[in-house]
């Protein structure tokens, strides 16, 4: 060590454990959770509708309510506990990024239900009018595209990833995204599995190669409201009346079943091939991260 090189005290145990990824992810879900216990005191004393509320019916106030706890969590979690800038959600990204998402997610969901109604499964009977969209474009497209992102990608996925490499940290995400619809209506254990691989890998890998979560918000809210408020196909389980009256028909398999088009072989078969494409991009680029036991023997041999 040079007479000009000072010493970095390590951090105090407390401060490492906080910044470990365990740390983070149970970080940020504390701190949503208190947040959101805030924001449920707020919206119960600006008498905002209590209970299961109509997708059609929910407000720009009622979904900010329902965000806020996650988008700050996360914003606290990175400027304060990771100590950097939220690169992932710049602003200079917003615009394009999200642009691209949303016609990314559009053709990629419209080029399920072509190959759908290709093979007569899908079916148009006419078109619907007085269609809700604002609040179906909350909940299904800004709603979901921004709240499951943040937790699914931006906190669980880049996390694990610091630990434990891309590989595992693909296989963890895309699991839990799975199982975060079981619960949905119609949900089978088919349909938790296809969403895990078709979306859960998929979206993964999207935020792997761009590290956009903008990115991952816009085609996630373009391939919800495509599906349901467009097409007139449930969403996740969610029944849907869309600009176009359509009904499916066929063996559950193709169709998706009343869970809709997302537990379909077509829409697996589709989005598993730009999960391959965007895996070879990751293994050209050598941008694959090795767990952490790996990196030190890697390091240790160096």
């Amino acid at each position: 060590m040079s007479s000009n090189d000072v010493a970095v005290p390590r951090p105090a145990l407390p401060l490492r454990l906080l910044r470990s990824p365990v740390g983070r992810i149970v970080a940020f879900a504390v701190m949503a959770w208190l947040i959101g216990m805030g924001c449920t005191q707020a919206y119960k004393a600006l008498g905002l509708p209590h209970g299961a509320i109509p997708f059609g019916e929910v407000t720009p106030l009622i979904e900010l309510f329902r965000l806020l706890p996650i988008v700050l969590a996360y914003w606290l979690l990175v400027r304060f506990i990771e100590r950097r800038h939220v690169d992932e959600l710049a602003a200079r990204k917003l615009v394009p990024h999200v642009l691209l998402g949303l016609v990314a997610g559009f053709v990629l969901f419209s080029l399920v239900v072509g190959c759908l109604a290709a093979l007569g499964a899908y079916v148009v009977d006419g078109t619907n009018t007085g269609v809700p969209w604002l609040g179906l474009v909350l909940v299904l497209g800004v709603g979901a595209g921004v709240g499951e992102e943040i937790v699914s990608r931006g906190v669980l996925f880049r996390i694990v990833e610091e630990g434990l490499g891309t590989w595992i940290s693909l296989l963890i995400s895309a699991a839990f995204f799975g199982c975060a619809h079981i619960w949905n209506p119609h949900a089978t254990t088919w349909s938790a599995l296809a969403i895990a691989l078709e979306a859960g890998l998929l979206f993964g890998l999207i935020y792997h190669v761009t590290r956009s979560l903008w990115l991952c918000m816009g085609v996630h809210a373009a391939w919800n409201v495509a599906q349901g408020p467009f097409y007139g196909i449930p969403v996740s389980g969610f029944e849907q009346k869309g600009w176009l009256a359509s009904h499916m028909q066929g063996p559950d398999w193709l169709t998706g079943g009343e869970f809709g088009a997302e537990a379909s072989v077509v829409a697996l078969c589709i989005c598993s091939t730009l999960t391959a494409v965007l895996l070879a991009v990751a293994v050209r680029r050598g941008s694959l991260v090795p767990p952490f036991w790996r990196r030190r023997a890697a390091k240790a041999t160096a």
